[in-house]
Parts: C-alpha cells; structure tokens; sequence
C-alpha cells in the first residue's frame, strides 16, 4: 500500500457528540493522517456539542453559518446551504469526501456535484429501519448513485442500498475495534456507585428506544426480585430531554414503583472510561431494536465481557454466534426468555467465563491493523483514479 498519498479528505458529520459513528469517523480521520493526507473534519454544530477530542493534526471546520433572515426560511434555505458547503470544500481543496451518516452524505453529494472530487458515503444504521423524512428519502434515492463509494458495515445494508438506492460500487466496512479501548473524560469509577462484589448487569448508548432500554425495565424487574443484590446500570443517556423526551425518567416510569429496585437501576450518563465499567460488568446486554454495527457490543467483546443481544437488523449477528460466544436472543424474544437466558448466566460462572473467553475474537476478525489497510487502499484507489 503506498502511504507517500497527497491530498486533503473531508469527513462530514452532523456533530462529534457521543455515539459509534463519530468514534468511527475519527478513527478514521487518524488513519488517513497517519498515512500523509491532510485531514478535515466538517461539522454542522460547533465543538460545544463535541463529545470527543478532535486528534492533534486534524482540521476542524464547522459549516459556514446563515445570515439569521436566511435561517428563518428553515427547509427553503436549503440550496444555500449547499452553496456554503460547496464554498468551504473549494477553500479547503477537498480531493476526498466522506459523509457519514444520511443527512451529511446526501448534502455533501449535492454539494460536490461537479466539483470533480470524489465522494464517499457511510450510512450507520440499517436503512429501513430508521427512516429519514420524506424529503431526505428522495434526495437520497437521487444522490446516492452518485458517490464513487459506499462504505457499508454489513451485507445485508450493502443489499438494501443496491436495490433502493442504486448503490452499486461498495466496499464492506465493518467497525474497528480498538485495544486496549481508549479513555476520555468524564471518568466515573465503578467503585464510586456500585458496592462491592454485586452482580452487574451493563448496557450502554445514547437513544434508549433504538437500544431497547424499555425492554429491560420489565427483565430487570423480574430480576431483581430473584436475585436481591442484582444491580442494572445503563450509561450514556444524558440528562437532556432527546427529541423531547427525558429517556432516564421514562425508565424509571417503566421500572415501576420500589425504592429498592430503583436505587438498584444506576443511570449515571456518559462516561468516558467505559474499559472499567466491562471490567465490572457481570454481562453486557444489548437488546436493539435496531443497528448498524453496534460498536458498544464489540467493545464490550473485546474486553472479555459475556454478552447478550438481540438478533436485530443488523450488526449482532455478526459479531455474536449464539452459543460459543455469547447469546443472540430473537429480536422480539419475551421479557420471560431474557429473564431465563440471564438468569441462567448469572448463577452459571463457568458458562460467562467461556462466553467472555471466546468473545475476545473479535479483536482479531475486526483488528484495527486489517480494517485500516482496507479503509486506506479503498479511498487511495478512488485518489489515484
């Protein structure tokens, strides 16, 4: 692979708040860098939303604001969004764009038309699943067959892109995972909220009802009841309302009245020494609805946790086979059969060990060494095209 590449690439997203896309696209950016290109990172929002550092040598632009009379037109100024961005990439001399997510790619693929520079698309989530508005659905059936590359995390999403979108020319581009998994602030010690030796149940992410946190309200109930000093701890959901809705109380709501089982369910929000907290997990649970790759699920993997998730579009299914290295619950499994199936681990220590054992694999099949000559040879193909 010739890592001598000149040239700058622009990586496009809404903003770096806390989630796998934006930990991706970073891991990214540090690749390209790494291998000689200049590197920008093209935000929407400004750096007060940033969950992440951006890494030393790499630009941070955010996309050019609107006079406030324009921002008022809200959709109808659109076009001269386009125009701004279209601006920003000439000022940066963009040669490779990447956008990450629906919204971003399809802007940066109207921005870039006839700029003559290539431009890469990345969805992360299992397009039907979740939906963009109407006006984004058309706009992305008339963009997407333009990118020169579609970065897809899983088959089954490559598929539905071809057959929707007119994706032809793709590339699989599973999630990396990253060992030893790295820390950032804000830093919480297990130690400073759980007691000693309990067993912990442990999920994680920023948008309860794609992660299925209300489905563990009702398992975690039935739980607790059977096994006393059982503690369910979920990280990431912030204190903010999300699109309206204050996710931590609504799971309270659903858990139900009970001083002892509530004290016992931990929402402590994001942190950023996640390492520690699947040291200190009993199982790591992921009950989605739906996915793209489920970063948080490989991480938990890679540090040796025993898992359990549902068999949701899509992700799981390619990280967890069910039985060897963890368990894959059906996607719409009862409350009954995730009580059952975590119980049964909970009181089986030598079951965890070998599921925890064997998920460790993940940091070979999705090493960053390989998924880094993958990601590189792709975007220097399309430089050198």
């Amino acid at each position: 692979m010739n890592q001598q590449v000149a040239g700058t690439i622009a990586f496009s997203i809404d903003s770096l708040k806390l989630g796998g896309a934006e930990r991706t696209l970073l891991r990214w950016a540090v690749w390209c860098r790494d291998a000689g290109w200049r590197v920008v990172v093209i935000t929407r929002h400004g750096p007060e939303r940033d969950a992440y550092p951006v890494p030393e040598g790499v630009v941070r632009r955010q996309e050019p604001r609107l006079s406030p009379a324009l921002e008022r037109l809200g959709w109808w100024a659109f076009p001269a969004r386009l125009l701004a961005l279209r601006s920003l990439l000439r000022q940066e001399s963009i040669d490779v764009a990447v956008g990450v997510t629906v919204l971003p790619a399809v802007k940066l693929l109207l921005a870039c038309r006839g700029l003559g520079l290539c431009c890469v698309v990345s969805e992360r989530n299992y397009p039907p699943a979740r939906p963009p508005a109407l006006p984004w659905r058309w706009l992305r059936r008339l963009s997407y067959p333009w990118a020169d590359l579609h970065l897809v995390q899983t088959r089954t999403t490559g598929r539905w892109l071809r057959r929707h979108c007119g994706a032809e020319h793709q590339q699989l581009m599973p999630n990396p995972v990253v060992w030893p998994l790295p820390n950032h602030e804000p830093a919480l010690s297990p130690d400073a909220l759980l007691p000693p030796e309990v067993p912990v149940l442990l999920a994680a992410g920023t948008k309860a009802y794609q992660k299925g946190f209300d489905r563990l309200m009702p398992v975690f109930r039935g739980l607790a009841d059977r096994i006393p000093e059982l503690h369910l701890v979920v990280l990431g959901l912030g204190d903010i309302p999300y699109q309206g809705v204050d996710q931590q109380a609504w799971l309270r709501r659903l858990l139900g009245d009970g001083s002892d089982r509530q004290s016992r369910l931990l929402l402590p929000g994001p942190v950023g020494n996640m390492s520690d907290w699947y040291a200190r997990a009993s199982l790591f649970l992921l009950p989605s609805r739906f996915e793209g790759f489920p970063n948080v699920l490989l991480e938990a993997m890679a540090a040796g946790c025993a898992c359990v998730a549902s068999d949701c579009p899509t992700g799981p299914a390619d990280l967890i086979e069910d039985h060897k290295n963890g368990r894959l619950l059906p996607v719409d499994a009862s409350s009954d059969v995730w009580i059952e199936v975590l119980e049964s681990l909970l009181r089986g220590e030598e079951q965890r060990a070998r599921f925890a054992e064997q998920a460790m694999c993940v940091r070979d099949r999705f090493s960053e060494r390989h998924l880094r000559d993958v990601f590189l040879d792709a975007v220097e193909g399309l430089s050198h095209g």
